[in-house]
């Protein structure tokens, strides 16, 4: 029997949609395997009931190497 989490029922009706627009080569090695690090830019776009609520577009880090998605500290 799997445990339903708080809000749960609201990610299974909201529908989001990943699309790459760009990516390009960043600077810095991944600290996993020592690969290249590449920036990617992703529209994301949330649909409620087929009702398009709103995008955002972010920009994610990841290796070219391992395929491992990078976290950015300030």
């Amino acid at each position: 029997m799997q445990q339903k989490y708080k809000g749960e029922k609201k990610r299974e009706r909201m529908i989001s949609n990943e699309k790459e627009l760009g990516r390009q080569e960043a600077t810095g090695a991944c600290p996993h395997c020592g690969g290249k690090v590449a920036a990617v830019d992703v529209e994301r776009r949330w649909k409620l009931c087929f009702l398009p609520l709103g995008f955002v577009v972010k920009r994610k880090y990841v290796c070219t190497k391992c395929s491992r998605r990078l976290v950015l500290y300030s």
